[in-house]
């Protein structure tokens, strides 16, 4: 599953809720967040087209080897770019696109960390959605419209999906 919105759009509290319900049902899942990726394994990384795009591609090879030992992985990361999002889905089998739908005057609204003001104001460079692009993905598999749907309806909507056979 990989989860892919504006900041602030609900994709970390609709994967770590996700894992959760999947772990309560005996399956073997990781939870990939492009926060803690970019801290864990980008740390060198900017915010440049080509330096987000080698952030994707690492994420892509973490869940490719995740998914060979038998783990489901659900990923949340921006991806603003829809070259991006197709590298992952032509590299890894079963991969299913959710796209994480919030208006981003809401998205504003949560923003605890005030990043957007930030933005805004001039202060973070290439911010997505704001400085930099955010390309809204064509045909993803879902679309999870966040500011009118809860987490647990989310959550259920993405349990559908996975439990659908291929």
């Amino acid at each position: 599953m990989w989860l892919t919105g504006l900041s602030g759009a609900g994709k970390s509290t609709i994967a770590s809720a996700l894992a959760e319900a999947l772990r309560s049902k005996g399956t073997a899942v990781e939870w990939l967040d492009g926060d803690e990726l970019r801290k864990r394994l980008g740390s060198g990384l900017g915010f440049s087209r080509a330096d987000r795009f080698e952030n994707i591609a690492r994420a892509v090879y973490l869940a490719d080897m995740l998914n060979r030992h038998g783990v489901t992985v659900i990923a949340s990361l921006i991806s603003p770019y829809r070259e991006m999002r197709q590298y992952a889905r032509q590299t890894l089998p079963g991969f299913v696109e959710v796209y994480v739908d919030c208006p981003m005057e809401e998205c504003e609204r949560r923003d605890v960390k005030g990043l957007y003001a930030k933005a805004r104001r001039g202060e973070i460079a290439s911010f997505t959605g704001i400085s930099d692009p955010y390309e809204s993905p064509e045909f993803p598999e879902l679309i999870l419209k966040t500011a009118e749907l809860t987490v647990s309806e989310c959550v259920e909507a993405l349990l559908g999906l996975t439990y659908v056979p291929s």
